[in-house]
């Protein structure tokens, strides 16, 4: 018996095998789909995840009736915490959401695959090289995919930073016009606090072959977390310049901005 059929026979619920086998997504005989993902490394990291989503960082989702139940997409959220937190979070409320479960594909930095053991772990849950080619490709097959525009401006900013979204890459706006993808934003409140950082260490980073070493808490904050959904937003061509595409871009991180704003409002505290 493999690792992986050991956990899955003593940590998997009926209840997390019947959610996940509900997600509509082709796999093939071993269980993998063409970019890593396997359906029973799901079902474990979804059980695993579990009591962290409803107990440690006691997540509260609003908008899940927004997610649309099939066709491609694009999520587009807002990136801290250092760790990849925010982005499991969410697409644990996908895989869970009452009004239509669904896997969601990650785009993980480049880097994130040559770290032992938990590359390979990311890859099987649905995490894939941000490269334009794979994104393309996974919404040609109807893939929902998360992208943090930000990437790692926004996942390694400092407290001084947090909620200030930062500059956004334009090549999710590209994708959408291209491949008639709607774009979901999304709001992430609370993970700025799972692991406050003042500073970073980046010649020790470089040293150790990440971009950076962050001066943080050895493991993440129970802070507790608020993802808030949006509406599908629907972007038309053609564009003729980057300031065209700029200037969508920009729309989407105004209701990327809202929903922060919205949740910074409702919330009593860091931990409430």
């Amino acid at each position: 018996m493999s690792i992986r059929d050991f956990l899955k026979r003593h940590f998997v619920s009926a209840e997390t095998e019947a959610i996940i086998n509900r997600i509509p997504k082709p796999v093939g005989s071993f269980g993998y789909d063409p970019w890593g993902y396997n359906s029973d490394t799901a079902k474990i990291a979804t059980a695993a995840l579990k009591p962290f989503y409803e107990k440690y960082f006691r997540v509260e989702a609003f908008g899940l009736e927004n997610v649309p139940t099939s066709g491609r997409l694009l999520v587009i959220a807002n990136h801290s915490g250092q760790l990849p937190i925010d982005g499991t979070l969410v697409g644990y409320a996908m895989a869970t959401n009452p009004h239509g479960p669904r896997s969601l594909r990650v785009m993980i930095e480049r880097w994130f695959p040559t770290m032992p053991f938990i590359g390979n772990i990311m890859n099987e849950m649905g995490g894939v090289v941000g490269d334009p080619e794979n994104c393309e490709k996974m919404l040609r097959s109807e893939e929902a995919i998360i992208v943090f525009p930000e990437g790692v401006r926004g996942a390694g900013k400092t407290w001084d930073k947090r909620y200030k979204l930062q500059r956004f890459g334009l090549g999710f706006m590209h994708l959408a016009i291209t491949e008639r993808t709607p774009i979901l934003p999304v709001g992430v409140v609370g993970c700025e606090e799972t692991m406050p950082t003042p500073f970073h260490l980046k010649t020790l980073g470089r040293m150790l072959g990440v971009p950076y070493l962050p001066v943080t808490t050895p493991v993440p904050l129970p802070a507790k977390v608020r993802i808030y959904f949006g509406k599908p937003m629907l972007f038309e061509g053609p564009v003729t310049t980057e300031d065209d595409v700029a200037i969508k871009v920009e729309q989407v991180k105004d209701e990327i901005n809202k929903l922060i704003a919205r949740g910074l409002k409702e919330r009593e505290g860091w931990f409430k």
